[in-house]
């Protein structure tokens, strides 16, 4: 019996040879089996905490997502073995308090990197155990990015100097989608924040990204049913079941995060990279200009005014002064002292005085060149002198040395009258764009410009007319080398620039060359043209953003009165648009104030790309609350987009945007588009509009 039985396990053994079928693919995240202590256990009091799950598991940087609230000012020891995950806690537990261990998205299983988002763990330390939640999403204010991994908190002490003096209550960290849920909260009132806790104070700094609720919270939870779908053996729906849960609010919160762009100021560097250049830059932009007065020289106590000419950036931060007076600049060495506006150990700005030595690291001064090339010059006429000595043979061995020496001899460097030129630069993109002038560019300040000796002709039938006269101006006031001059030009007509010789003269007295150069200007049908109808503006001002695919502007165009926008010129390519609630008039964004609890200005996307043809006239309808906001950046510019699962596809990868269809047209040429967007359930909270059935609900 035992022969048989032995023979029959080797026939089937035999018979199921070959490679084993490997299932479907695991797609579930690890199941919560235990833990110690067990959730929302009361009286718990030891250091040590466990959890253990279904199959084996991963953290996946848990020091920085794993958050244990309240805030412990030491950090908790994490990590795993197999199937257990375990925390210990390194500060001293505090008496009848609930604790939360919040793993956001940290634990996935081993195999196939499942994640298992959302997991906590809660205890109490006394006899009771606090359950209340709000949730939400965090966005940046600017470009409507989720924020992940950024603190979100809460405080109970309603003072305005909690935020900077005091750490948060209770904390959580966004996940991958810019969601969090702060966990068994006590009933009361709240004001809750984020920040990009860099130094992890659990507080704010004023250099750390910040967002904050216009209004105090006060959670509170509800009975509340859902539907569940239920999948038969072969994964097709069954049947419907509804179920009772815990429903805690308010679960729709949205908070978009700012920098006040605070930096301290002070002098960050100074140098005198060439004798003619002095230059200065401050840590961060300033109002006005430093005043910068000579300390050595004859002519100490001078202002700049006095002895040189000023290049600035727009900010202010960054300055180049060029000295136009030689008694100066060949000096090696300049002593000056700058004066500005400097943060004092308060954080306010004072009044400062820096005296800082400019010693030449560039090229030497003049004097110094023509005393080095004059002794290049003696020596090279006493080794010639020395050898003409010799007798005939011993010279004509030295002949090929003498011709060497003086090949290589700099003679460029020897003192003497040299014509100089200044090297003037037509800065215009080439062909011209109809829409802007022609710019000039110099290397050394323009002191300068003989308007007659520009001249801009158009060719018609061969022949050369005058185009209008030229008016130059500086490109910005405080930047001399950069100078333009409005043209209008004509579309697809061919245009002649003549710049006579010292048309342009510096600050030393040096001039162009002449200059003859043909340019082209596009053709009106080489661009596109993108107009909207913006409702939803309520009478506010606005400003619409043109974006490339990057998601950086490429122009900007303020709205009319009635919401309307036009924007020309646009070159064929695929855009995108979004645009801002411009409430101070500027025409730029503006961040948002702790200090003063004003919100930075409000952002909104119109949730489609635009692919562009040439000579092409759209106009679109954009609804700015037709659909969330944190439904409204395109997927494609997305930049933090949550990490995908093994095997797993974009979620918009194989979406058709019918959008596109329409775009991609190639007859549908000067068309006129209104596209209307589906949307959702819209509710207001804190003056932006969000989807309230976006998010989530936590229930018990």
């Amino acid at each position: 019996m035992l022969v048989a039985a032995a023979w029959a396990m080797i026939a089937a053994a035999c018979a199921n040879m070959g490679r084993p079928e490997g299932g479907p693919r695991d797609e579930t995240p690890p199941v919560y089996v235990g833990s110690t202590p067990s959730m929302g256990q009361l009286n718990f009091n030891r250091q040590r905490i466990m959890l253990e799950f279904d199959e084996n598991v991963s953290l996946d940087d848990a020091m920085s997502k794993v958050i244990v609230s309240p805030a412990q000012k030491n950090m908790p020891a994490i990590s795993n073995v197999g199937r257990r995950v375990y925390v210990e806690l390194r500060d001293s537990l505090r008496p009848n308090t609930t604790y939360t261990i919040d793993f956001a998205d940290a634990i996935k299983d081993l195999n196939e990197g499942n994640i298992l988002d959302g997991m906590a763990l809660d205890f109490s330390t006394g006899d009771t155990l606090d359950t209340l939640c709000i949730s939400g999403r965090v966005f940046q204010a600017r470009n409507l990015e989720p924020a992940q991994g950024m603190l979100v908190g809460v405080y109970s002490n309603l003072s305005d100097t909690a935020l900077t003096t005091l750490p948060m209550e209770r904390i959580t960290k966004t996940n991958q989608r810019g969601e969090f849920t702060v966990r068994n909260m006590a009933p009361g009132t709240y004001r809750i924040f984020a920040i990009n806790d860099v130094n992890r104070d659990y507080h704010w700094d004023r250099s750390e990204d910040v967002a904050f609720y216009d209004v105090t919270l006060t959670p509170s939870a509800e009975p509340a049913t859902v539907t569940d779908t239920l999948l038969n053996h072969a994964g097709i729906r069954d049947s419907l079941v509804t179920r009772g849960i815990t429903r805690f609010l308010p679960d729709d919160v949205l908070l978009t995060w700012f920098n006040e762009e605070y930096t301290p100021q002070y002098l960050k560097e100074y140098k005198r990279p060439a004798i003619e250049k002095l230059t200065f830059t401050l840590s961060a932009k300033a109002d006005t200009l430093p005043r910068l007065r000579l300390v050595n020289t004859p002519r100490a106590g001078q202002e700049s005014s006095e002895w040189a000419v000023v290049e600035s950036s727009a900010t202010m931060d960054t300055l180049v002064y060029w000295i136009t007076d030689s008694a100066i600049y060949e000096r090696d060495s300049l002593t000056v002292a700058l004066e500005y506006m400097k943060t004092d150990t308060l954080g306010g700005l004072s009044l400062a005085t820096d005296t800082l030595k400019m010693n030449v690291r560039g090229p030497m001064s003049k004097k110094k060149r023509d005393e080095e090339a004059r002794k290049k010059r003696e020596n090279f006429e006493k080794e010639v002198e020395r050898i003409m000595k010799l007798n005939a043979d011993t010279r004509e061995k030295n002949r090929k040395k003498i011709e060497n020496q003086e090949d290589t001899l700099e003679w460029a460097d020897l003192p003497r009258q040299e014509v100089k030129h200044l090297d003037l630069k037509l800065a215009s993109p080439v062909p011209a764009d109809l829409h802007k002038p022609l710019m000039f560019k110099s290397p050394t300040p323009i002191a300068s410009v003989d308007t007659t000796g520009l001249r801009l002709e158009m060719e018609i039938d061969s022949v050369w007319y005058p185009a209008g006269n030229l008016s130059l101006r500086r490109a910005r006031p405080l930047n001399p080398l950069v100078w333009v001059a409005p043209v209008e030009w004509e579309s697809g007509q061919k245009y002649r620039l003549t710049v006579d010789s010292a048309a342009f003269t510096d600050i030393y007295g040096i001039s162009n060359k002449y200059v003859q150069t043909e340019i082209l200007a596009k053709s009106r049908s080489d661009y596109s043209t993108l107009s909207f109808n913006i409702s939803g503006l309520d009478g506010r001002r606005a400003v619409v953003e043109l974006l490339n695919t990057s998601d950086a502007p490429v122009t900007a165009v303020a709205a009319d009165s009635t919401g309307g926008v036009r924007i020309e010129y646009i070159n064929p390519g695929t855009y995108y648009a979004r645009l801002f609630i411009d409430t101070d008039g500027d025409s730029l964004w503006t961040t948002g104030s702790i200090a003063s609890l004003r919100q930075p200005e409000e952002v909104y996307y119109y949730p489609r790309k635009f692919n562009l043809k040439k000579n092409w006239d759209i106009e679109q309808e954009w609804n700015i609350n037709e659909l969330p906001v944190e439904q409204q950046k395109p997927y494609e510019i997305v930049k933090n987009k949550p990490k995908k699962k093994k095997g797993e596809q974009d979620p918009n990868a194989s979406e058709e945007e019918e959008e596109d269809e329409f775009f991609d047209d190639p007859f549908m040429q000067n068309a006129t588009r209104n596209n209307g967007l589906g949307g959702g359930q819209n509710g207001m909270i804190g003056g932006r509009f969000r989807n309230t059935s976006n998010i989530s609900n936590l229930a018990r």
